[in-house]
């Protein structure tokens, strides 16, 4: 795989890498994203990885289909600029607002998005856990073998905007949520495929130690991190 650190002459400084002790309500983190990936365009501020969760709710992408909220008085429901359809935040699940300068990184809006899948994939194979891309549908996904059937259920989602070549939104990766809140939606508008978590497939993976995960895969795609304040 081709990576964005690849694609350009990247000099080697540190992205800022934040984590939020608490939950973060959606409006309040979205607001300082977004505030923080102009800063990035404009060049008055680093890059940042920003880890979080979110209290329960639904967000719907610029491709959600309405039908697909299929219980929309049980959580919040939030409009998004992201790309994708519907997705389900809450405890239990990371978040990862991912703020990069494509412009240092090839400015090749694909390749970020694999280098997002990579980053998850390769997170996941530090817990044995073998995630999977498909064509036509978006995120990573592990197959689940009983003795009556195989199938694939989705692990991680990745919605992303890019704007002025910086990059906001990112990735959810399901470390232990309630995989029944995803029923009062069609996630990412697949009917024909499940949810699942770390936690689900048997493994007793704590935040901490996917946290962990998560940067020791990023540093391998995108470079090194430092340890940075959250945007609020």
């Amino acid at each position: 795989m081709t990576t964005a650190k690849g694609l350009a002459d990247v000099n080697e400084t540190p992205i800022g890498w934040a984590i939020s002790s608490r939950a973060v309500e959606y409006p309040a983190a979205v607001a300082a994203m977004e505030a923080r990936a102009a800063a990035i365009a404009d060049g008055s501020a680093g890059e940042l990885v920003w880890l979080l969760e979110h209290p329960a709710l639904y967000t719907a992408g610029v491709t959600a289909r309405e039908a697909d909220l299929l219980e929309p008085a049980r959580f919040p429901v939030f409009r998004s600029d992201r790309g994708g359809q519907f997705t389900y935040h809450g405890p239990g699940q990371r978040v990862a607002y991912v703020m990069l300068d494509l412009k240092r990184r090839g400015r090749d809006v694909r390749a970020y998005v694999q280098d997002l899948e990579g980053w998850i994939i390769a997170a996941l194979d530090r817990f044995n856990v073998a995630g999977e891309v498909r064509d036509g549908r978006v995120g990573v996904w592990v197959q689940r073998k009983t003795p009556d059937e195989t199938r694939e259920d989705k692990i991680a989602a990745i919605g992303v905007k890019v704007k002025r070549w910086a990059t906001f939104h990112g990735i959810a990766l399901n470390v232990e949520p309630d995989l029944s809140h995803f029923t009062g939606i069609v996630p990412c508008g697949i009917r024909a495929h499940g949810v699942t978590s770390l936690v689900d497939l048997g493994l007793p993976v704590t935040m901490s130690d996917a946290d962990r995960a998560l940067q020791d895969a990023f540093e391998e795609v995108f470079g090194p991190t430092t340890p940075a304040p959250a945007p609020i």
